[in-house]
């Protein structure tokens, strides 16, 4: 029988947690990369093959980097209850928060490592990838936590929201920048819909209403379809006052992730980020669940794509900005809900592009920079580092973990963002092949208060390259 595809190919899983030490760097690592790059993904138990793929165990694949150095790699699966086969829902019919496959994103807020998966809770990781246990908040996150919180970077505020299919459908929460919860809040009007990202302006929230919703027909383990008498609405609500929000009518599709949204020199939000059509999302779909027919790629046919929409008219527009498949686009995060020239995505074999490549965009100019990877090369998902000194948006580095199936190889690629098809700024070799994942982020010494490197490995301070093979603890 044919494998799913994403448990294939360049997302067949590994079957074991590593560790190794001292890689192979060509090119010059940046000095101010001095700190940690963690990437998320779903990465099944052997001999498990998920209903969906959302519903793949997480593991998280991480780099230190420190001095010019690539001083370790370590892969290490989230341990939850669900990796023991705990299901999400009890037999009482409630759901069980803590039994989350914690496999989407990473982040850290407040000195913490948070693993995410939207419909639990977030669950905390040391700066070494050991499994800390589920967070809470201590005790205000009453609900599950989206795998796409927002940082604002003026005021280090962590915005974020639960969301469900029965109500209340849409909780809205903010924790400062110690990490304490200050607000939260229901948000009355929000429907059933599948709402996996959301957008921050200045003075805003944006909220995503639209036609993917809640239908326990799905028997994939996520049951949300497209519904064509679902009417789609963007919601913009003030980040201060009553959480009161203000409807926007717009034409039928499905955004999962947020390039960014900001306020214009009118006052009016601009959101931009792919968006998929009914037949672009219900092929992607087949691909998730491994239907018949499916697709060659997870993703299809999401395309770039901005909406306008002005808070004193009630009028809303809306338009195609480029007909490249793109996906999981990232921005330079300091400026999050601010006006952005640059963005940057995982561009998909489609009309006019044979191979994967890594996409730079200018919504100045409505150009774009392809930066091929190769035959059997799949990056994944770009994120930006800011470059100490920079002056300009651009000014920084993007790092991205390439599957490499033709050699069975991955490499961490750190390129120059003012110039990505450039050649790297440096390639770390890395001690295997990587399985295509989701969400990471790039995490400074700064924001984690770890020592640096002389703190003691405690899988047993192996070096020169060799590795630590580890059986799963699950």
């Amino acid at each position: 029988m044919t494998a799913k595809p994403y448990v294939s190919g360049h997302y067949t899983p590994v079957v074991d947690e590593i560790t190794a030490h001292e890689l192979t760097v060509t090119g010059t690592i940046p000095p101010e990369l001095s700190g940690r790059y963690f990437r998320n993904g779903h990465n099944p138990k052997p001999g498990h093959t998920p209903s969906h793929w959302f519903k793949g165990s997480g593991m998280i694949h991480g780099l230190r980097l420190q001095g010019g150095r690539a001083e370790w790699y370590r892969n290490r699966w989230v341990h939850t209850p669900a990796l023991e086969g705990v299901p999400y829902m009890g037999a009482d019919g409630i759901p069980n928060l803590r039994a989350s496959d914690a496999a989407t994103h990473v982040i850290e807020h407040a000195g913490r490592i948070l693993a995410l998966q939207e419909v639990n809770l977030p669950y905390e990781m040391s700066p070494e990838l050991d499994t800390v246990g589920a967070f809470d908040f201590g005790g205000r996150l009453k609900t599950a936590m989206t795998a796409h919180p927002k940082t604002d970077p003026v005021t280090g505020e962590l915005h974020f929201f639960g969301y469900g299919p029965f109500p209340p459908h849409l909780t809205y929460y903010v924790a400062d920048a110690k990490g304490d919860i200050v607000r939260s809040e229901v948000v009355d009007g929000a429907g059933p819909s599948l709402m996996h990202d959301f957008g921050i302006t200045a003075r805003h929230v944006i909220w995503l209403d639209l036609p993917v919703v809640f239908n326990p027909a799905e028997q994939s383990g996520i049951p949300y379809r497209w519904s064509d008498s679902y009417a789609p609405r963007i919601g913009v609500m003030p980040r201060t006052g009553p959480a009161k929000v203000q409807w926007f009518d717009v034409e039928p599709g499905a955004l999962l992730h947020v390039s960014n949204a900001y306020e214009d020199e009118r006052g009016r939000i601009v959101l931009t980020g792919p968006r998929y059509d009914r037949g672009a999302w219900e092929q992607t779909w087949k691909w998730w669940i491994g239907a018949p027919g499916y697709a060659p790629q997870p993703m299809v046919g999401a395309t770039g794509h901005r909406w306008i929409l002005d808070p004193a008219t009630g009028a809303a527009s809306e338009e195609a900005v480029d007909d490249l498949v793109t996906e999981f686009p990232t921005i330079n995060e300091d400026l999050t809900g601010l006006p952005n020239r640059f963005s940057y995505s995982v561009a998909f074999p489609g009309p006019g592009l044979s191979e994967y490549a890594i996409a730079k965009h200018d919504h100045s100019t409505g150009t774009r920079e392809l930066v091929p990877m190769g035959r059997g090369r799949m990056p994944g998902e770009a994120v930006f580092v800011p470059a100490e000194g920079g002056t300009r948006e651009d000014d920084g580095y993007l790092l991205t973990v390439i599957s490499d199936l033709d050699h069975d190889a991955s490499q961490l690629l750190i390129l120059d963002a003012s110039a990505p098809s450039a050649r790297p700024v440096a390639t770390v070799e890395l001690p295997r092949r990587v399985p295509a994942g989701i969400h990471g982020s790039w995490i400074p010494d700064t924001d984690t208060d770890t020592e640096s490197e002389s703190e003691t490995d405690t899988d047993t301070g192996i070096s020169n390259g060799s590795i630590n093979t580890q059986e799963s603890a699950a």
